[in-house]
């Protein structure tokens, strides 16, 4: 063989040894908004995601094999997870997919999920059709705006309501938590006197909360992400509203609210899916501590842990459901999510049918809780003594 002949075999012989390196692991895909205006929240899950499946693969993987994550930037754009979902499953050919953060995003990756066949853990978006439209292939382990909304309901006495005012992002997410919301303080008595909206990428938002400090409401809730909800701290504090302030999202850290908005952020309260300041409110604190301490020595950004929890128990899912399936092949996944059990930091993980009859999407019975800002500090809400 001459020189030539000897370096194109040699490069074959590397090319194939590459192919089977990566032939031995089990791909995941995580479709996550990494750049764009919730790029924070995307990385925060994304990290979780990747703490989870380096404690797998220490204790020696799924199936013999090492998880390999594929990540893909959906840049908070709809057009862009779906897009991103098609090259993950036909490129890349992940056996399951976690994403794609935000409701509009999801419901814009379902159809794909549905035409190629593959599973998909839905770890943030809320919205109700997420669960309800239909789709075999979705499991979700994050709330809905309903849960959300019926979890805090106790909190309705104890803050003395009589009247609500609604400010939410103007897209599905904004639109299914207002919803929920006002249905469920309906029920206890307290009338919705007004729901305003915003565009994402709105900055001035003085004629929205003029109209609602002139209102009769006592509590305004403020449904969007941490960066827009920091403006409206600032502009409600600048027109000296009155309404007490309630972020109806688990996404927005308070963290992130006293340093962005300071002193105009106090006296405001956060519904949270994981309250890393008081562990002892977490389901199974030995996990919340596991996850906490691995988030602390890779260096992260403490707020970041209330999102981080969300990928790293939508993966710690996947992996159960490949576990029990014992191959990672995607419809085989998909029937093994109806049977996981796992001790997450959130909760204990588990889906019931949720959806039209036959199609039914899966869907987990999430914590949330509520904290305080007080004096720059995240604080257990007044109500939590009484």
């Amino acid at each position: 063989m001459n020189a030539k002949g000897m370096i194109v075999g040699a490069v074959a012989a590397l090319a194939l040894s590459v192919s089977a390196a990566f032939a031995d692991t089990i791909k995941i895909g995580v479709n996550q908004p990494l750049t764009g205006p919730v790029a924070a929240s995307g990385n925060y899950v994304t990290d979780g995601a990747r703490i989870a499946v380096e404690e797998i693969n220490t204790r020696g993987g799924l199936l013999g094999k090492q998880i390999e994550l594929i990540i893909e930037d959906n840049k908070g754009n709809p057009t862009e997870a779906a897009a991103v979902a098609e090259k993950l499953i036909m490129r890349d050919e992940v056996c399951a997919m976690m994403g794609a953060w935000g409701s509009t995003m999801t419901l814009a990756v379902m159809p794909k999920l549905e035409e190629y066949g593959v599973p998909m853990v839905v770890e943030t978006a809320s919205s109700g059709k997420v669960t309800n439209s239909g789709n075999k292939w979705i499991f979700r382990t994050a709330p809905t705006s309903d849960m959300l909304a019926e979890s805090f309901s106790p909190f309705v006495e104890k803050f003395g309501m009589k009247k609500a005012a609604f400010l939410a992002v103007n897209n599905d997410w904004g639109k299914s938590n207002t919803d929920a919301y006002s249905a469920m303080l309906d029920k206890r008595g307290v009338p919705t006197t007004l729901r305003e909206t915003m565009d994402a990428a709105a900055v001035d938002l003085s004629a929205q909360l003029a109209k609602i400090k002139a209102s009769d409401a006592d509590v305004l809730l403020v449904t969007t992400e941490i960066e827009q909800l920091t403006l409206v701290f600032k502009q409600a504090h600048a027109l000296k509203m009155p309404q007490r302030i309630i972020a109806t999202t688990t996404s927005s850290t308070p963290d992130q609210a006293i340093e962005h908005a300071g002193s105009a952020a106090d006296n405001a309260y956060f519904t949270v899916l994981f309250a890393p300041w008081f562990p002892d409110m977490a389901p199974n604190p030995e996990v919340a501590k596991f996850f906490a301490e691995a988030w602390e020595r890779k260096g992260l950004v403490f707020a970041g842990r209330i999102e981080g929890q969300r990928g790293y128990d939508a993966i710690l899912s996947i992996a159960a459901a490949i576990e029990k399936a014992g191959k990672a092949e995607p419809d085989a996944i998909r029937q093994a999510l109806w049977e996981v059990e796992v001790k997450g930091v959130n909760s204990n993980i588990h889906f019931n049918k949720q959806g039209p009859e036959g199609a039914e999407s899966g869907q987990n019975t999430a914590n949330v809780f509520v904290v305080q800002v007080k004096d720059g500090k995240v604080v257990r809400p007044d109500f939590a003594a009484q």
